[in-house]
Formats: C-alpha cells, structure tokens, sequence
C-alpha cells in the first residue's frame, strides 16, 4: 500500500476520543497520510504510540494544520454546540481561504445552516456531515452524510468512499445536499432510531410479560427475526445482548441495568423539526416521550404500588403470537422508516435541499445504526419513483403491509387486554389508520375552533372561508 509524506497529510482530525481516532485509523488504512488534533496530551500520546506510520497526532493547532497539504482537509469529531464554534475560530486563525471544514459531529441543522453561511462569506468550504456507525462504523466503515458545500465534498470524495461501508460495491456515502442537509438527514436517522429502538424495546415486553417467555426463548425469537424480512443491525445486537454473560455468572447481563434510558438530544429534533414543518412522526415523539418518562423513576415505582396489575395474560399459544409479533413488527418497522421518509420529503421542499430519497436510503443499507434488509425496498421504491408521496402508497411495501395488517390488531388489542404497554405499536397503527382515511373527524374540530375563538372552517365544494354564530338562537 502507497505511504505517503508524513510532512504532508491529506487529511486531519480535530477529537482524538475513540470516534476521531478510529477515523483516522480507517483513513491511514487506506493509503493516506493523517494528522490529528487533541487539547489532551493523553488522547495525542495514545494516538501516536498505535505505531502508524500514516499517522501523526499534535497538541498544538498552529502545528497540526501546518502539516497538512493544500487545500486543508479537517474534520471535527467534537461535542455540537459552542465548542464547535469556538474550534471553527481557532481554526480560522491557522487556515486559509479555500480550505475544507468538515464538521462530522450531531450538531443541529440549524446551527450548520447559520456556521455554512458565515465560513461561505469568508472564504472557506464547510460541510457538515452526519457519521453513523458507532465506534466500530468509523474504524471498519461508517456511513455518512455529508452536505453543504459540493465543490468541497468533490475533493474529499475519493478518501471519504475509501473508508466507507460499502454494500453490494457501493460506498455508503454520498453527497445528500444543500447547506446544512447531511446534518438534518442524520438527525432523522437518529429519530428513526429512536423509534425502533422503542419498538424493539416493547416486543420484548411483550414476549416477556403477555407470553410468559424466559430470556434464551427470547433470545431465541431475535435471533430467527434477523435471520428473515426482519434483519437489520439492531435485531442483531439485540440477539447478542440476550445472550451475554459476565464472566462466572449465570444470568444475563442486562438485566442488571436501570431502567433509565438517557438521551443526547436527536431524538427531541426531530419532533421539534417535525413539529415546525407539519409532518407528523408520532413512532419517534412517542419514543422520545417513553425515554423521558423512563427517568421518573421514582414516580413509577409508587404508582406501580397503587396501581398493581390487576389484568393476566390469556396468550397460550406462544407459536401463533410469535408469527403476529413478527407482522406486527414488521408492520411498525415499515411505518417507522415511512415516518422518517415523509418527514425529509417535506423538508426538501421547504428547505429546498435536493435531496434524493433513493441515494439515502442507499447509503443507510449499511455502516450506519438502522441499516436493515427493508432499506433494499426503500431504496427500490424511491429508485422506481422519485416522486413517491409517501412508502405506503409503494406497490410493492403496499403488499406486504396489507399481508401484516391482521398481526399489528391482534398484537396491540392483546397487549391492552393484558396490561402491556405497547405505544410505538399502537401509534404506528393509529398512524396507519389515519392515513387511509378519506375523511378524518378533523371537521368536528374546526367546528370547535370556530365556536370557541371564531377560527372560521371551509366547507366542502364550496369557496371561501366562513364563520358561524353558533349560539345565535336565530340560526
């Protein structure tokens, strides 16, 4: 493999925590020359002592961005907020005009809109890509999204598809947009995320609690799950978690967790911007709002002694269940993505980033967090019809969905006999139900609105807007 000139790195890295030098480790695989940035003489000295040749760490900014061949290439891997604008200011003490920023953190979208602007009027190139993966993605292959400035992500185009998943030869990479698009495409990512998570959360609840199920019988439900439709990285680890053990003990290790699931923030974006843009993702509000209620933990535990449970579970036949948890699941898996999808076209047309739905979820089929087999027919669907309204009007998903109608009713009605809560479920058939509706009793509502604060309504065939005086004993 070519080494090239230490003296003239190719590319740098600003965050040397496990993220940033896993990176730069999958950089220097692959042929080229880095350097890396850390305030911590700790993060510096582990970096230098991997024994890379391709690799060499600073302490000192002025230093590390000397190092680098022009235009510079420096990608952040540090906390969103204001610790990347005050490393954007040093930055622009040691660059130059036309140099390349990468900021590969979760920061917010809006925050990369404003950071894109300001760098674009004094002369640098800034993306902000979105990295999914976790820390084994970013040493083995992430996937990523970058957006903002094209002509800056044409020049690192080439290091960025090296060290990219790649699935059925294609890198899991791709230019997703204007301004601050990658950065708004991965918080969806991590609003589906979110979603499924909560998902699978509650089918194991519900194996346990309504089915009577012990973990190796759970264990093994998961395991089949991602052997079918089903498979994807999240069933997988969820398998493995059902099977680890501390060594010397007999009992599974997760089960010696806290309930308390905590949260970075992704999650809550992408309601607020889902709020802010009208497009309704109910599976990732209500995901976000079951890991908030997680934390009261205290509360739970004395309402649980007020409110003991009173309902038993009547479901005997644990083979049938099984096959309807699995319509089930797939039922809201579907919606879950379908949720996400409807909610970054919308922001295309608002935001007016060109995205294209089909190169997404191509470059989610692998290295990030909710690769799954279905991202092949979201792919499909978006690549048959570019303008595609939403998933559920796909052909092909619409056939299958149909086919897992019977398994979502029967999971969430059991469920509610017997006590098990089970809100992803029941909002993703809601959600369903609602979008095939022709008519909603949304008519009821503007009548309320317009008794109450004089709102005023249509009416249907006919123009304009009314108002109706609805206490007038003269009507």
């Amino acid at each position: 493999m070519k080494h090239e000139n230490i003296n003239q790195s190719s590319f740098g890295m600003i965050g040397l925590g496990t993220m940033g030098s896993n990176l730069l480790q999958n950089i220097a695989d692959h042929g080229y020359s880095c350097s890396g940035y850390d305030n911590d003489p700790k993060k510096v000295d582990t970096v230098n002592k991997l024994g890379n040749d391709n690799i060499h760490a600073f302490s000192d900014i002025k230093d590390f961005v000397q190092n680098l061949k022009s235009p510079k290439i420096v990608m952040m891997l540090v906390p969103a907020g204001k610790i990347v604008d005050s490393v954007i200011a040093e930055l622009l003490q040691v660059m130059d005009k036309g140099d390349i920023i990468i900021d590969g953190g979760n920061s917010h979208f809006t925050d990369t809109e404003k950071r894109f602007e300001d760098l674009e009027k004094k002369g640098y190139h800034f993306v902000g890509m979105g990295v999914s993966g976790g820390e084994e993605g970013a040493r083995k292959g992430p996937s990523m999204m970058p957006g903002g400035d094209k002509k800056a992500y044409e020049t690192i185009k080439p290091i960025l598809e090296k060290i990219a998943a790649h699935v059925n030869g294609a890198p899991t990479v791709a230019y997703m947009g204007e301004r601050s698009a990658g950065h708004f495409v991965k918080m969806v990512h991590n609003g589906i995320e979110y979603a499924l998570m909560q998902l699978i959360s509650e089918t194991y609840e519900f194996m346990k609690s309504g089915l009577q199920m012990d973990d190796k019988e759970i264990h093994d439900v998961f395991k089949k799950w991602n052997e079918g439709r089903l498979k994807s990285y999240l069933i997988e680890i969820t398998r493995d978690i059902f099977a680890y053990k501390k060594k010397g003990e007999d009992h599974l290790f997760f089960n010696d967790i806290k309930d308390e699931a905590k949260a970075k923030g992704t999650g809550k974006w992408t309601s607020q911007a889902a709020m802010d843009l009208a497009v309704p993702v109910p599976m990732i509000d209500i995901a976000v709002s079951m890991r908030d209620l997680s934390k009261y933990k205290e509360l739970r535990t004395e309402a649980s002694k007020l409110y003991p449970d009173a309902t038993k579970s009547d479901l005997k036949d644990k083979t049938e269940s099984i096959e309807k948890l699995e319509q089930a699941f797939y039922f809201s898996m579907v919606s879950a993505y379908a949720q996400g999808m409807h909610l970054l076209d919308q922001a295309n047309v608002e935001f007016k980033y060109n995205l294209n739905l089909d190169v997404i979820a191509k470059i989610w089929r692998g290295g990030c967090i909710i690769r799954s087999e279905f991202l092949e027919d979201i792919y499909a669907a978006y690549k048959n019809n570019p303008k595609l309204a939403h998933l559920f009007l796909d052909d092909s998903i619409h056939k299958s969905l149909v086919k897992s109608i019977p398994g979502i009713r029967n999971v969430v009605s059991e469920a509610v006999l017997s006590g098990i809560a089970v809100p992803t479920y029941s909002v993703a058939l809601s959600y369903f139900d609602n979008v095939r509706s022709e008519e909603m009793p949304a008519n009821l509502i503007q009548a309320q609105r317009d008794f109450f604060g004089s709102h005023t309504y249509e009416l249907k065939g006919k123009e304009g807007v009314f108002h109706t005086d609805w206490e007038d004993p003269n009507h």
